[in-house]
């Protein structure tokens, strides 16, 4: 993997969104793991070492994940292009802002600086473009916040209603506006705390479930987002494929480990093979 040069995000609000996620899901991982389970589950128990297992397992991934996509250069600028290749009826084109040519697939960035490969979008929670090599650690990190949330929320559920009594209408309030309640000294309580790590699992839940849903549509389709909207549907080439096309030659374990290594099948920048198939 080729590090980028400049990790760190080049505006307030990608270094907000990374904040955020750098804060929460620590918060999430401890909330869950040393507040709830010994709740649920005496410390000795085999359930909680097997949840304690499992809990550090989505950890670790959306973690290696996190840190791959943000690591991984997904730029034109790892790649030597030779000006006798670029071909305009191919798709390359000459991108004035880098002074450079632009393969097949590849957009430019404006916050990034630069053109990325395969460009899908500009992710604000990771600060830079997921692109083609890339694209695997970015659904995967989606994929386990998910669990995470999911997870949390799930058992969150028990852990909450058993240790707050519902009053209505304070309740509904509490769960509505639980930063607010916490910010304005309303209740400053660890239960009301807790209450907002709570609604933050299930909020996590539901939006990165349809993330996930929408980016392994795109890729199912062999699509990038530029393309689907246009419905360019030139590089499908069958969901088996295009799974490949994202996760490499050995698809079928990257979802255990980031750190597992799966070959891609080519180089991000020649794509006239693939529409040479679908000819």
């Amino acid at each position: 993997m080729i590090i980028r040069k400049k990790v760190w995000p080049r505006t307030i609000s990608d270094s907000l969104s990374m904040v955020f996620v750098l804060v929460i899901v620590p918060l999430m991982y401890w909330f869950g793991l040393w507040i709830v389970l010994p709740e649920l589950y005496k410390n000795a128990s085999l359930l909680y070492m097997l949840h304690f297992v499992l809990g550090t397992f989505i950890m670790m991934n959306i973690v290696g994940n996190f840190t791959y996509t943000v690591m991984c250069d997904t730029s034109t600028l790892r790649s030597v292009v030779p000006v006798s290749t670029a071909k305009a009826a191919d798709g390359w084109r000459l991108c004035a802002t880098c002074e450079s040519l632009s393969p097949p697939r590849s957009w430019h960035c404006n916050t990034c600086d630069t053109c990325i490969l395969k460009r899908d979008h500009h992710c604000v929670f990771t600060g830079c473009c997921i692109g083609y090599y890339n694209h695997r650690y970015f659904f995967f990190f989606l994929w386990y916040l998910f669990l995470g949330a999911a997870y949390a929320f799930y058992y969150g559920n028990f852990f909450i209603w058993a240790r707050i009594p519902f009053e209505f209408p304070m309740s509904i309030i509490k769960i509505v506006f639980p930063l607010a309640m916490l910010s304005f000294g309303f209740d400053s309580s660890m239960d009301q705390f807790y209450l907002l790590l709570y609604d933050v699992s299930a909020v996590g839940a539901l939006y990165t479930a349809v993330l996930c849903i929408y980016h392994l549509n795109l890729i199912l389709r062999g699509v990038v987002a530029n393309e689907s909207n246009k419905k360019d549907f030139t590089y499908d080439m069958g969901w088996k494929d295009n799974i490949r096309e994202v996760f490499g030659e050995r698809w079928y374990l990257t979802w255990l480990l980031p750190y597992i290594k799966s070959q891609l099948p080519h180089d991000g920048v020649s794509w006239h093979h693939l529409c040479s198939k679908n000819d």
